[in-house]
């Protein structure tokens, strides 16, 4: 059985032929459009996206939807990949995967950062309402705290544009589904880890403002607790975005001698918040005259190359049978299909190596 919108794409397609409507005339509104074809508002804004990616008409903010005047099929079908930091260790493994898939199913790809500023997404989020694209793929801005940016958000869901979030979704947005780490699960399994091992004064780094670290970050005092260990809330410390600025421009800077002193002396065992945290602590411990792992255990979250670039190799965590944008790009073409999009999040597998043995 024929899907509805595509039945009503071929209807409309086929009217438009007919009345060799010149680019720039106008369609009737999508009201008018559910009411003349006895069909939902949903099935009528997948079939003007589906025209709209081949080629045959337009939307215009606020205004309405035109023909183009061109035949079906010359559109350029393209995906917006919008991601915190283009320069951020994980991307570019994400971006290949992801335009990989995009590339199969015929789609170009625009890449955009907002560096983690919700006034730059506000930025690109704008334009993407003035020049829509096919659908949406976008790691939000600072997704633990209230996203300002919710109305373009909004925007954009009801002019029927196709989202996905990747890593972490804002909490007031329904209706977008994620592709994401386990991360209570991860954070749950590295501090078991270190129990296991026979650590009971446990430690910790995690960012802040992105919602990987609130999550991390239970999972592991949930752990913490469930073995029946004392948790000590000064033991665990936070950083954001700013911070981890300041802390790649100086590795040698305050930021982790400061936790090493005043919050993590003498602590045995700490878990980071990614392997980019666990290198430069690592780095500060040696500089420090502490042994790794004698001294102190570090363990942390991606498996990425700064797991195995310095002089000690991190135990980390990874995906091993699925990467997170192939994952994610999959799901993207799925909805871009018409399919309801479905909230995944991956499992992590440990990798042990010197920083914990």
């Amino acid at each position: 059985m024929a899907i509805k919108y595509k039945v009503l794409a071929d209807q409309l397609r086929e009217e438009l032929n007919a009345q060799e409507r010149k680019g720039g005339s106008r369609l009737p509104t999508e009201a008018a459009l559910c009411e003349r074809f006895s069909v939902s508002r949903q099935t009528v804004r997948h079939a003007l996206r589906l025209l709209t990616e081949e080629g045959v008409i337009t939307a215009r903010q606020g205004s309405g939807t035109y023909a183009t005047g061109r035949p079906s099929g010359t559109a350029v079908r393209q995906v917006a990949v919008v991601s915190s930091f283009l320069d951020d260790y994980i991307f570019p493994t994400v971006l290949h995967d992801a335009q990989s898939v995009f590339a199969g199913q015929g789609y170009s790809i625009l890449v955009f950062a907002t560096e983690n500023q919700v006034s730059r997404e506000r930025e690109i989020l704008l334009q993407l309402l003035e020049q829509p694209v096919s659908g949406i793929l976008v790691e939000g801005s600072k997704t633990a705290l209230p996203n300002p940016n919710s109305d373009l958000y909004q925007r954009l869901q009801r002019s029927g544009v196709p989202m996905l979030f990747l890593h972490g979704a804002y909490a007031e947005l329904e209706g977008i589904p994620c592709i994401s780490d386990d991360n209570f699960g991860g954070g749950y399994m590295l501090a078991r880890y270190l129990i296991d091992k026979g650590h009971r004064d446990i430690g910790g780094i995690f960012k802040s403002d992105d919602v990987q670290g609130p999550q991390r970050y239970h999972g592991s005092v949930s752990a913490i607790r469930d073995r029946g260990v004392s948790i000590s809330d000064r033991r665990f410390c936070w950083y954001d975005t700013q911070d981890r600025l300041e802390m790649l421009e100086r590795p040698d800077g305050p930021l982790l001698r400061r936790f090493l002193t005043e919050r993590l002396a003498d602590v045995p065992a700490i878990i980071c918040y990614n392997d980019e945290v666990a290198f430069h602590l690592i780095q500060a411990l040696l500089s420090m005259g502490k042994r790794v792992p004698e001294d102190v255990a570090v363990v942390s979250f991606d498996n990425s190359y700064y797991s195995q670039i310095g002089p000690i190799h991190i135990t980390s965590l990874w995906h091993r049978r699925s990467r997170m944008g192939r994952v994610a790009a999959e799901e993207l073409i799925r909805i871009l299909h018409g399919q309801q999009g479905v909230s995944r999040s991956l499992d992590w597998e440990l990798v042990e190596r010197a920083s914990s043995r």
